[in-house]
């Protein structure tokens, strides 16, 4: 049973009828904290107990022992389900865990910055979607623990702070940052998440499954996380923003442990009014009707083999140390490129496709055109350069990136849908190679590529 002891300021008074209301005056009430009489530990102590090695479920036993805690999370936007994020500080925390409730509407009870006592005493530990999570044990599995005994288990405090979101760079990540409220600055949506024809919302495409994931990037370093939403919140179709600025949110891991990802608790966690800091892209003119004159065309068929493939005057290669390139495949009876990190071991995976020399030199108006499709998504990892001097290495080449249209598929299964782009070259001369540049990870970042129906018309 629970022992503790809420102090209070208790007003008494007597005889109220024989004072008049303004012979005195009320006292200031102040509400005292709670206090606990029992074992208190800290969040990292509790999550110090799971061995990682063995993985093993840990219960803690009757010890009348609990930890205090702030809440971080909040399931009023409904992107939070039966859970409860809290983390030892308001400011500056240095430990966060993840709390399984079954209540499907916290938010009331359990609100941002309040300050909660958790007694330990009953409740298991397990490693979940990459994550430490605290539950009650059934069989082999740790679940939510019953509406019935939440009370039980967590004491609300009468105390509510602001939540202090702690700064850090996308290169800071490590498994002690996950579960705690933090701020990314300097980054904006991917350029191809907030096109004027292809706005993105937060949760809502085609795409999106059980969660959408958009892809943010660094203004200055070019590193990138995905901001994880669920396709069950009511924002899902709210626009993601276009400009740059600041995300704040809880850091965790995907639901298949494969990435980090930002989830954040409503859409005023991102401030991003500035302007966008892209970098500067081919721009020949707004132009994309293709001509009828075909200068370069290679739609892969009869490509078997990278001997094949090599015979036509491409360059496919690895420039990372590995050996997984662009791989000609056979997909529903149509011949494709394809390329993916998944299963690879190679960490980065920088593969470069590059087509043989294409001449400008006897027309006019180019066009460029190409169908990309994308699966299994994990980030938009695929880029397309041009250049007008290929050295025959893709590391000493100086190339112009291209403003192309990269899908973004699936996150858990194969996409049917090319997205095709039309990039206006008229602007160069002489001779031109376009390349396709991968940049993967067998870690975190495996989506994959089809590759197909590569032309360049002219008049």
């Amino acid at each position: 049973m629970k022992n503790i002891k809420i102090l209070g300021v208790l007003a008494i008074f007597t005889m109220l009828g024989c004072v008049k209301t303004d012979d005195f005056e009320l006292p200031d009430l102040e509400i005292s904290e709670i206090e606990i009489e029992g074992n208190i530990t800290s969040i990292a102590a509790v999550k110090g107990n799971f061995n990682f090695e063995t993985e093993a479920i840990y219960t803690f036993r009757e010890t009348d022992t609990w930890f205090e805690a702030y809440v971080i999370s909040s399931d009023a936007g409904g992107n939070f389900y039966k859970e409860l994020i809290v983390q030892d500080k308001a400011s500056n925390p240095t430990s966060g865990i993840h709390l399984l409730l079954d209540n499907n509407s916290l938010f009331d009870t359990y609100n941002l910055g309040r300050k909660i006592y958790v007694k330990l005493d009953g409740l298991s530990l397990w490693y979940n979607n990459g994550v430490l999570q605290l539950g009650i044990q059934n069989l082999g599995d740790v679940v939510a623990i019953p509406n019935s005994l939440i009370d039980d288990h967590i004491i609300r405090s009468e105390i509510t702070k602001e939540i202090e979101a702690l700064p850090i760079e996308i290169s800071d990540f490590n498994p002690e940052l996950k579960n705690l409220y933090v701020r990314i600055q300097d980054v904006q949506f991917d350029r191809n998440l907030v096109k004027e024809n292809q706005l993105f919302s937060f949760a809502s495409n085609p795409a999106d499954q059980y969660d959408g994931e958009r892809q943010l990037e660094n203004c200055e370093t070019g590193e990138t996380v995905l901001m994880s939403t669920s396709t069950f919140s009511n924002f899902k179709s709210l626009l993601i923003p276009g400009g740059s600025g600041s995300v704040e949110g809880i850091l965790t891991r995907n639901f298949y442990d494969e990435h980090y990802v930002i989830v954040v608790n409503t859409p005023d966690a991102l401030q991003m009014n500035d302007e966008r800091c892209d970098t500067e892209y081919l721009d020949c003119g707004g132009n994309q009707e293709e001509a009828s004159k075909i200068l370069f065309e290679e739609n892969f068929d009869g490509v078997t083999s990278n001997t094949t493939l090599n015979s036509r005057g491409w360059t496919n290669i690895n420039v990372s140390g590995g050996e997984k390139k662009f791989t000609p495949t056979l997909s529903a009876g149509n011949r494709i490129l394809r390329i993916s990190a998944y299963n690879t071991n190679e960490s980065p995976l920088e593969a470069w496709l590059v087509t043989p020399e294409i001449d400008l030199n006897n027309s006019m108006d180019e066009i460029l055109s190409f169908d990309i499709l994308s699966s299994y998504d994990k980030g938009l990892i695929l880029e397309v350069y041009i250049t007008q001097d290929f050295t025959g290495d893709p590391r000493t080449t100086e190339w112009i990136e291209l403003d192309a249209n990269i899908p973004l598929g699936p996150s858990s299964s194969n996409s049917s849908i090319f997205k095709n782009s039309k990039i206006n070259i008229s602007c160069l001369e002489d001779k031109v190679w376009v390349g396709f540049r991968y940049l993967g990870s067998t870690f975190d970042k495996t989506t994959t590529y089809d590759l197909d129906n590569i032309r360049v018309t002219g008049e």
